[in-house]
């Protein structure tokens, strides 16, 4: 397979991610196990090369992306692929799902389908990527190329998506790069199609929109690392109270600093620096 072109801006995100969860699965304690993640690495062409293995880093885990902020992203993915296991709702939606393989690395129950929401371009490169190294799911998987900004509920109900029955939603790594009236029209769109019993995993940043968040040293290295400067593709608007939306909608709501999950886990970031990881909140929630 020839390379495969992957946007500039958040898409470059996306291979990051992928980058992390490559490099996780490679540690010998790894949280994750994703042995597609390096392809996606190796196949993508954004002009600057990531690292699959920790020990391709010069700086090791003292790497501010590919050390620090690499440790959260695999925690991270590793807390909401538990929240999907133990949901074990018969349907799952992953919003803004970028390089994600939850449906064919995760052991879920065949009945199970899965829906993954995310750009074309972004999804385009994902199907080639897994279609090239023979990947198949064992859980029927439909990608739906629809901006999150767009009607995506729309295209979620004619993919078969059935409101009456309970959903898990991830929407990992999304709601920081939404604008606030986005990120408040998904989450009710979350609730309007959610059945009793349905689930919801999210990722804030309160204090995002500062100075001092989007200036500090932990980002300055990311342009180079994956060419982009991480802060400048957040919203740098100030936050909604989503927590509040979903409790007023009908939702049971737990969010948790990150610091708690290191300590769950016994890895992830180190908790006793003081950076922006530590305004990072994960939120899970219920609908009654």
């Amino acid at each position: 397979m020839s390379d495969v072109g992957l946007a500039a801006g958040v898409s470059t995100t996306a291979l990051m991610i992928a980058a992390t969860r490559a490099i996780e699965t490679h540690r010998p304690d790894g949280l994750v196990q994703d042995r597609y993640a390096e392809h996606f690495v190796r196949h993508a062409r954004i002009g600057v090369a990531m690292p699959t293995r920790i020990e391709d880093v010069e700086e090791g885990d003292a790497h501010p992306v590919w050390g620090r902020l690499g440790a959260y992203c695999g925690l991270r993915t590793r807390v909401f692929d538990d929240v999907v296991r133990a949901s074990a709702t018969p349907q799952v939606v992953l919003l803004g799902a970028g390089l994600d393989t939850r449906a064919l690395r995760l052991d879920l129950p065949a009945a199970t389908r899965v829906f993954e929401v995310d750009r074309a371009d972004v999804l385009s490169f994902k199907t080639a990527v897994l279609d090239a190294v023979g990947a198949r799911a064992r859980v029927r998987c439909d990608r739906l190329a629809v901006d999150l900004a767009e009607d995506w509920a729309g295209a979620l109900l004619t993919a078969g998506f059935a409101a009456d029955r309970p959903t898990t939603w991830i929407a990992e790594g999304v709601l920081p790069y939404l604008s606030p009236q986005v990120e408040e029209r998904v989450l009710a769109l979350v609730d309007r199609l959610s059945a009793p019993g349905s689930r919801l995993g999210y990722e804030v940043v309160p204090g995002q929109e500062s100075a001092g968040f989007r200036d500090h040293e932990l980002y300055a290295g990311t342009g180079e690392a994956i060419g982009s400067h991480l802060p400048s593709l957040l919203d740098a608007h100030a936050r909604p109270d989503s927590a509040a939306a979903l409790r007023a909608a009908g939702w049971e709501v737990t969010e948790r600093p990150v610091a708690d999950y290191t300590a769950r886990y016994g890895r992830g970031p180190d908790r006793a620096i003081d950076d922006p990881i530590r305004l990072a909140r994960w939120g899970f929630a219920r609908k009654i």
